[in-house]
């Protein structure tokens, strides 16, 4: 039996993710939790801004080597930017020849993962893949949409990945981090053993999300409206107006409540969605789009609120994420409405933290009303939501699970 710990495990990662990289499923996960058990973690990344040569800094438990990048929007610079991802992917043959790394992990890149099978084989280490998207799905169910900018692109894109992820990096892995269980069931239908398959679904970093305590009041604000907050993303593939539509059949019975929509869209059409169906239906001064705002400002609009909610639009590929917007409602105290996406459906049948509903107008908005009028039962549902986020869904605990399947892989591989 092996006698490996997290001080003696080294990893080189590498992913799509810019560097550096914001997604707390890295930086918090990888980058920190696992870096201060001693994993030894190295990183091979391309530079978000700007950059026309490679360089290096120490972060997330090791050394970042970042590579140069074009960020100019032509169709050179796009091409270029591309290209010289796809050389920085290669220096993985150099710096597993020059360090007994014990894994490569690759996430969410396809000709690199090829490129990592053939390396890793050459130089003795174990190969891991992360997904933490349907990408291939997701490609094909643009083209066949006609939402595809560039549709036969899509399509070949789509397919060729398609069969690359299925038929040859996930058989070939070692083992397989995927986002939810969901996604593990939807991939074991292509033939890929279940067991290879890790969920690690989305969590929270508890130590930087603000929590006030269980016997805190809300914060209303010097007034008596009924908040209702939705944190995230108002592009119009969300199909925000949704919550509009939802909102005036809330305001039937509660003349007091008031949407704030606590994010922005990536062009102008995107809110201006929203403030048309606002204006239509004439509540737009119950509707509040605050705009891309910094995250501990955001969160104080969630401390405000007296019901939170996360729809999120049913589609066969968006079946397999995990959202993480309900986790950070749930790690803040507050009672939510989510609809029947399987991951939300999960966490709160598990923790009673909030109702779930079908992807219906009518029944979010009885939902949101059920909690407005009876503020006791919210209370108690932000109570088992905060203490279910501590128990499941904090990436101290998410740590455990990713560290318990890194050792006992690489326990599995070693030569006696």
């Amino acid at each position: 039996m092996s006698d490996r710990t997290p001080s003696r495990f080294s990893l080189l990662y590498l992913s799509s993710d810019k560097y550096p990289p914001f997604r707390v499923d890295i930086s918090v996960l990888f980058g920190k939790k696992l870096a201060s058990r001693g994993f030894s973690i190295d990183w091979l990344l391309q530079s978000e801004s700007t950059a026309a040569r490679p360089y290096r800094e120490e972060w997330g438990g090791g050394t970042a080597f970042v590579g140069p990048t074009d960020n100019g929007t032509s169709m050179a610079g796009r091409a270029k930017k591309h290209l010289l991802d796809i050389l920085n992917d290669l220096r993985m043959f150099s710096l597993l020849r020059k360090k007994p790394y014990d894994a490569l992990l690759v996430r969410d890149k396809f000709f690199a993962a090829l490129l990592g099978i053939l390396a890793a084989k050459i130089h003795g280490n174990i190969f891991i893949y992360w997904l933490s998207y349907p990408f291939p799905e997701d490609w094909l169910h643009h083209f066949r949409e006609g939402t595809a900018r560039y549709a036969l692109i899509y399509f070949l894109r789509g397919r060729v990945c398609q069969f690359l992820l299925y038929r040859i990096v996930l058989p070939l892995a070692g083992t397989v981090f995927v986002q939810s269980r969901q996604m593990l069931e939807d991939i074991a239908a292509y033939g890929v053993a279940r067991e290879k398959m890790t969920p690690v679904p989305m969590g929270v970093n508890l130590e930087e999300i603000p929590f006030f305590g269980y016997d805190s009041e809300r914060d209303t604000g010097g007034n008596d409206e009924k908040a209702i907050v939705y944190l995230g993303t108002l592009v119009k593939t969300r199909r925000m107006d949704f919550l509009v539509r939802m909102l005036a059949r809330v305001l039937e019975e509660e003349k007091r409540a008031k949407l704030y929509l606590v994010g922005g869209g990536e062009d102008p059409t995107d809110e201006q969605l929203i403030v048309d169906e606002a204006k239509r239906l004439g509540i737009e001064e119950r509707v509040v789009i605050t705009g891309f705002l910094p995250q501990r400002e955001a969160w104080q609009f969630v401390k405000r609120a007296d019901v939170c909610v996360s729809p999120f639009f049913p589609t066969p590929v968006l079946n397999s994420t995990s959202p993480t917007k309900l986790i950070e409602y749930m790690a803040m105290g507050k009672a939510s409405v989510a609809n029947d996406h399987p991951d939300q459906s999960l966490v709160l049948s598990e923790s009673g933290a909030g109702i779930c509903v079908p992807y219906e107008e009518d029944a979010f908005a009885r939902a949101v009303l059920d909690i407005l009028l009876h503020p006791e039962t919210a209370k108690e549902m932000g109570i088992r939501g905060r203490r279910y986020v501590e128990k499941k869904r904090s990436y101290a605990q998410l740590a455990d699970l990713v560290q318990e399947k890194l050792l006992d892989v690489l326990k599995r591989t070693e030569r006696p």
